[in-house]
């Protein structure tokens, strides 16, 4: 309820914005005069002198029923397999070859270009290259490609905005230098005008330019307006990524609770709760099949009908091994994402974690079969997977994320704050030198987590709980223990 005195002037408040249900009550049997309209938002407010009239100590009561209207854009992506007839199938193929074709030769033409001195060539300037090209002018490898006229304009355009992603992550130091592309890898066409796509749910199809109406497994329904279409094709079958755009009401979580997440490889994930999540291991439970698959190939000629054959059986297992893996996060960080509104992990560096250990010819490293096993069992976990899909997931449903260093969270006791590398005493158990508190290593490791993100979300930026923080930084004056922590952050 707002209540305002009104002097010297009557104001008028105007707002854009539906809230519902506000109207103006009396107080204390005053009745009520000149009634405003409602408040955008508390801290919002469009005031406007308007119709000035002589002071009058009229005073205006607002009860406010709060329903508001504020909302917020969603782009999300559906995937289906598509059914096309072997028609289409060709034509796919044929397309999104011809989309690599036009991204090779711009790479070529742009490494030319560099080394001749002259300045990269834009979208712009690729896209008049590209109408050459299909008008019959030589490409820069110097043979003609007057088929690329049959392949629809905007697929080839979109291949150029690839390439200036390629360069732009190169530049940012986010990947290497662009490579060219392979016939039968990632093989993808994209459509970006929703104008020329139509989308027909009730009959589980989809019409594209130069394919006509494409039937596919409408497995759910695909909410909001098309913005751009995406057809791939994955594990020898071909699927088409709708992306669509939709308002949806501001999230607000429906729970209050925060939890710490521990990753590891003997256990995918420990919680602060002290649930245990065993790992899925989806690579390492096909490797000796997948072995085997690759030892039958080399025995056969290369790009004979045999070897082909062999080949696809080993990108359908990768693509199999791949979805035992998605599966498996997208359950977990769905269920971690409905029950807790803030989730606490670490920032791994999941690049360097994997580093190998080889060494060079003049410091050969130690260990190196050892360590490259670690790093296929980190690899095989997902972890930077798991992350990507906590994240947009907290944000759908109005949630949070928080990354916090990961030093010393599995060494550090919770309760006294003893770091110490004697704590851990096996891979499973932990056992604090200074103070005796036992626990299991990784749930421990996640309530230090735990602690960790209330002192991040408490003071802001990188800060480290009440622990030894480490060579060449001075521990706390005064350790408390972690339950007293939590009690004043609670308070």
């Amino acid at each position: 309820m707002v209540v305002l005195a009104v002097h010297l002037y009557q104001l008028r408040l105007e707002v854009g914005a539906d809230l519902g249900e506000d109207r103006a009550q009396s107080v204390n049997g005053v009745a009520v005069e000149h009634v405003a309209t409602v408040f955008r938002h508390k801290d919002q407010m469009d005031v406007h002198l308007e119709n000035a009239v002589p002071s009058m100590p009229n005073i205006v009561v607002i009860a406010h029923r709060p329903n508001y209207t504020a909302r917020m854009r969603r782009l999300q992506a559906y995937q289906y397999e598509l059914r096309p007839d072997g028609q289409q199938e060709r034509q796919m193929r044929r397309f999104a070859g011809s989309c690599r074709v036009v991204f090779n030769e711009a790479l070529n033409l742009q490494k030319r270009r560099y080394e001749q001195g002259e300045k990269k060539l834009g979208y712009a300037g690729l896209c008049k290259e590209l109408t050459a090209w299909r008008n019959g002018t030589p490409l820069p490898s110097g043979r003609t490609a007057p088929w690329l006229a049959d392949a629809p304009v905007h697929p080839l355009q979109q291949a150029f905005k690839d390439l200036e992603r390629a360069y732009a992550n190169f530049f940012a130091k986010r990947a290497a230098f662009p490579r060219f592309k392979k016939k039968g890898r990632s093989d993808s066409l994209r459509y970006p005008d929703p104008k020329q796509i139509k989308l027909d749910q009730g009959n589980s199809r989809i019409f594209l330019p130069k394919l006509g109406w494409l039937r596919y497994r409408n497995s759910r329904k695909a909410l909001g307006t098309v913005k751009n279409v995406t057809v791939s094709a994955i594990g020898g079958k071909w699927f088409v990524s709708i992306q669509t755009e939709r308002e949806v009401p501001e999230p607000v979580h429906p729970s209050t609770s925060i939890v710490g997440v521990d990753l590891g490889v003997a256990n995918f994930a420990a919680l602060s709760t002290g649930e245990i999540i065993a790992p899925v291991d989806a690579m390492k439970r096909h490797a000796q099949r997948l072995a085997r698959y690759q030892r039958a190939m080399s025995r056969k000629q290369k790009f004979s009908k045999n070897w082909i054959k062999a080949k696809a059986r080993i990108q359908k297992l990768h693509t199999r091994i791949g979805n035992i893996r998605r599966d498996h996060l997208h359950k977990l960080s769905t269920t971690i994402s409905k029950n807790h509104a803030a989730v606490v992990i670490e920032d791994l560096q999941i690049r360097n974690m994997s580093r190998s250990a080889s060494g060079t010819v003049e410091q050969p490293g130690k260990n190196t079969r050892a360590k490259a096993g670690l790093n296929r069992s980190i690899l095989d976990q997902g972890w930077f997977e798991f992350r990507r899909q906590l994240e947009y997931k907290q944000a759908w449903r109005g949630g949070i994320v928080v990354a916090v260093d990961p030093r010393n969270t599995s060494l550090g006791c919770p309760v006294c704050g003893h770091v110490a590398k004697e704590n851990r005493i096996t891979q499973s158990r932990f056992e604090c030198a200074h103070c005796g508190h036992t626990a299991h290593a990784d749930v421990n490791a996640a309530v230090t987590i735990l602690a960790a993100g209330h002192a991040v979300m408490a003071c802001g930026g990188d800060v480290r709980p009440c622990l030894h923080l480490g060579a060449g930084r001075a521990a706390p004056a005064k350790q408390e223990p972690a339950e007293a922590t939590h009690a004043a952050y609670a308070a």
